[in-house]
């Protein structure tokens, strides 16, 4: 298996900054990434982590945190139900329980248990409700997103090997045909 690192590094801080240009990441938003180390080099999902590919993810990633203020949590594989790697201080802000469990490369995936290791204060959290979320390698996020989750299109579809899936949410629409949906002073009014 040959790693690309420098050009998968590109491709993905490509998404990442067209993600920004088309979402308004603002400080305290959770974002949930999911990621297959194994998609990106080319490998069927869980079967080839490399802490390579995590690790430049990461960065990519943490130059996304310092630039927004978001918060990040990295989903685990299905051998730990998805749970979700986060540092204390985000889990605390949201009043998240922790659970007992150390992600590792085959219990976790590589994107997990590195993200475990390099987060300040990190633990696991069971689930979230995300404002966005990127999968790359189909390791579908949906169920940490808030219930009505939009698709991002951006250029690139693909970091690497890997397919990747860009959404953000927004609140859910309540009401029927006489709901407003956008605040105006002509439907503000109280006559």
């Amino acid at each position: 298996m040959q790693l690309d690192i420098d050009k998968w590094e590109a491709e993905f801080g490509e998404v990442l900054d067209k993600f920004m240009e088309q979402v308004e990441l603002k400080p305290g938003m959770l974002m949930v990434v999911g990621c297959s180390t194994s998609e990106v080099a080319g490998e069927r999902i869980g079967t080839a982590g490399t802490t390579e590919v995590a690790e430049m993810l990461f960065r990519q990633l943490d130059r996304l945190r310092e630039k927004t203020g978001i918060t990040l949590a990295f989903q685990c594989c299905e051998h730990l139900n998805r749970a979700l790697v986060m540092t204390r201080k985000g889990a605390e802000e949201r009043n998240l329980e922790e659970v007992s469990v150390i992600p590792v490369r085959n219990a976790g995936g590589a994107m997990a248990s590195f993200a475990f290791e390099k987060m300040p204060d990190a633990l696991v959290v069971e689930s979230v409700k995300a404002d966005a979320g990127i999968d790359i390698g189909d390791t579908l996020i949906g169920m940490h997103l808030k219930p009505v989750a939009v698709p991002i299109r951006v250029g690139r579809r693909n970091v690497g090997n890997a397919n990747v899936v860009l959404a953000k949410v927004r609140p859910k629409l309540i009401g029927g045909p006489r709901a407003v949906y956008e605040r105006n002073r002509d439907n503000l009014s109280c006559t």
